[in-house]
């Protein structure tokens, strides 16, 4: 592309071209957002946002969303990509029928489910993966597509950290075994069950499976998630009830916040907006801390858990959530207003989604929330102090939730330090 002024073109101006170029239709400018994404930071970029400028202060914006070393900072440098934008509904992405857009729209999908920022289960790995065979390499040919021949491209239809081989005697033996792994036959299977329409035309073809990937990543929760990197702290273990921290990885959307594992790639907690409060705070420079807090048990009792993430995204989380919420609010409000009154109260779209997903009730499913993994400060208000386990619960311990909608609890406004027991 050439352009006229880079230092002063805004994002919404690049944007505009880039679209131009690609020679896609005029709703591309609301489904994607210009993005400047390093492996140490991705931010989404606002249509007044300069992007050469943002650039130049990458270095200033590192230090203080990152904890990397001075060494990675300088080594750093930012892109400047077409993204999805974290605003646009799912709902409406199912509305497309631009084949540029879709196939824009499963490209980037394809990329997180790839390199596991979209924790899957592996049968839907596998039809995942069997979709981007029939994307990739066309109808399924059996003298052509076997076990042997999806081997050699194995991490190119499913998630890295399912295709790593080890390299020990135990790997050496098992390549002495004639029958291909079990993700190859899965694979293998799955790709001569995508369906086929003989009277279809290829590139009606190539958009039906566009939509069906699609339709497959909105059943993951997290689909279309701004992602944050933090850590938690580890349940105590041990005779010396050792703890430490685990990396994470917080995604953050129109419907909720997700806490997975960056390690293990599978869901420690996911929460809508309606299941929660929250507040960022910084003790120190340093230690900055998104506070989630939700309900839960201890022993039979129902109390308040408080997740505390460290991240110097915390500041970039919080903002998100808030905004998140504030956008869902106006949407609702909008909503009523063109219905001519106050709508009937409805359940809340976080039900409804739940109910369109049985893989949740998957046993160890990835997309399951494992909160006994989960290090968290258990309480109920008595009216006189936080404790860590009373009989009765009661009130949240932040003012920031979700008012609009029925939330569990009301707001309490507390004087204590977040930091006590």
């Amino acid at each position: 592309l050439t352009v006229d002024n880079l230092p002063s073109a805004t994002a919404l101006e690049l944007h505009r071209l880039v679209r131009d170029a690609l020679r896609l239709p005029e709703c591309a400018l609301e489904v994607f957002s210009l993005w400047l994404v390093s492996p140490l930071l991705e931010l989404q970029l606002k249509p007044k946002h300069q992007p050469y400028k943002v650039c130049r202060q990458w270095h200033e914006l590192l230090i203080r969303f990152t904890s990397s070393s001075e060494e990675e900072f300088c080594e750093d440098e930012p892109s400047l990509q077409l993204r999805r934008n974290v605003f646009f509904p799912k709902r409406k992405e199912l509305q497309i029928q631009d084949e540029g857009v879709l196939q824009l729209l499963y490209e980037e999908a394809k990329y997180n489910i790839l390199e596991g920022r979209y924790p899957c289960d592996p049968p839907d790995c596998e039809m995942l993966g069997a979709l981007v065979c029939r994307l990739s390499l066309g109808p399924y040919d059996p003298d052509q597509h076997t076990a042997c021949f999806l081997k050699e491209k194995l991490d190119s239809f499913l998630p890295s950290h399912l295709c790593r081989r080890g390299h020990g005697l135990f790997s050496a033996l098992w390549k002495r075994e004639a029958r291909p792994p079990a993700y190859e036959q899965g694979l293998l299977h799955a790709y001569q069950a995508v369906p086929e329409d003989g009277a279809c035309e290829e590139n009606a073809a190539l958009q039906r499976h566009y939509r069906a990937y699609l339709q497959k990543c909105h059943e993951l929760p997290y689909y279309g998630c701004a992602f944050f990197s933090g850590e938690i702290d580890k349940p105590a273990q041990g005779f010396l009830h050792r703890g430490g921290r685990k990396a994470v990885s917080v995604g953050i959307s129109l419907e909720g916040v997700y806490i997975i594992d960056s390690k293990e790639k599978h869901v420690l907690l996911g929460l809508h907006f309606q299941e929660l409060s929250w507040d960022h705070t910084f003790p120190s420079e340093e230690e900055h801390i998104l506070w989630l807090e939700f309900d839960g048990e201890n022993e039979g009792t129902a109390v308040n858990k408080l997740l505390k993430v460290y991240s110097k995204q915390a500041e970039l989380m919080s903002g998100l959530i808030e905004y998140c919420i504030e956008l869902n609010a106006a949407v609702e409000g909008a909503t009523q207003d063109l219905a001519g009154g106050p709508a009937l109260p409805s359940e809340p779209q976080s039900h409804t989604t739940h109910r369109q997903h049985p893989k949740l009730q998957r046993q160890n499913s990835v997309l399951c929330s494992r909160i006994q993994r989960l290090s968290t400060i258990d309480y109920i208000d008595d009216g006189k102090e936080i404790r860590r386990v009373k009989p009765r619960r009661t009130a949240s311990f932040f003012g920031r939730q979700l008012s609009s909608a029925p939330a569990s609890y009301s707001a309490v406004r507390g004087s204590e330090n977040l930091e006590q027991g």
